[in-house]
């Protein structure tokens, strides 16, 4: 075999190892920019969110060809969570498609940055988001996603939702709106202390809405109880009064 057979041979079996890497590999170890500094504001925590069957549901018509339905709750989700959350897009669709549908969803910019399917790690068949690679504390993100495949890396950083399948009644962002919410208020030092407890849940916002009303009976009753305390002492002293009423001073 003759030395440019050789190197052409060589030069195609790199292309093809490159070409492999940029499939495997996120196209970075750096995926975001430094967090901003003081004068600019960076919120607390980083929220990285799938568009497909998340925020949007794909149709199909003859008369329309592919449309894209926006999710109920979406826009109020933006609103709430960006003095909160770091927006992130990070979606397995790639950037040709998923780029428009960033516009059409957010006109006002909640969203800080777009990530797209060369930015996963592609593992046994699974476009996988590792948020090692995001240049941010894991201890302040949360991935949200409908396929758990999707944050298997970091499986107690990620909250897996049901497949939005077009229901125009669907109120699953609102709810995950009233989730990550509580997780900021509370000053949460370390997300996946909360996430793991939902790790096993089918449906983890249904599981935290049923915490919530149970703490909130909770709560209730211990102020019943606190109330029915005090009227009995209140009452008690009145009764004693009487029976032993204070010498009037001189």
């Amino acid at each position: 075999m003759s030395s440019e057979a050789i190197r052409w041979m060589n030069t195609a079996a790199r292309s093809l190892m490159n070409l492999t890497m940029m499939i495997i590999e996120p196209t970075s170890a750096r995926l975001l920019p430094d967090p901003l500094q003081e004068p600019y504001y960076q919120p607390p925590y980083t929220l990285v969110l799938e568009l497909t069957g998340v925020l949007l549901h794909p149709e199909w018509s003859l008369a329309t060809g592919w449309r894209f339905k926006k999710r109920p709750g979406l826009d109020s989700l933006f609103q709430q969570l960006a003095p909160l959350y770091e927006i992130v897009i990070f979606t397995s669709e790639t950037g040709m498609t998923a780029f428009p549908l960033i516009d059409s969803v957010d006109p006002h910019g909640f969203i800080s940055y777009r990530l797209f399917r060369d930015a996963t790690r592609y593992v046994d068949g699974h476009h996988v988001k590792d948020i090692s690679c995001l240049n941010r504390d894991p201890a302040k993100v949360v991935v949200v996603d409908c396929k758990k495949e999707a944050f298997r890396l970091q499986p107690y950083n990620g909250v897996a939702l049901k497949k939005w399948d077009g229901n125009s009644d669907d109120r699953t962002l609102f709810d995950l709106s009233a989730f990550l919410k509580t997780i900021a208020l509370n000053g949460v030092e370390d997300v996946r202390t909360v996430l793991e407890n939902y790790a096993l849940e089918e449906d983890p916002l249904e599981a935290f809405k049923q915490r919530q009303s149970r703490l909130e009976q909770e709560e209730q009753q211990r102020l019943a109880d606190l109330s029915r305390t005090k009227n009995q002492q209140l009452f008690l002293g009145s009764l004693t009064s009487r029976f032993w009423p204070r010498s009037k001073q001189p």
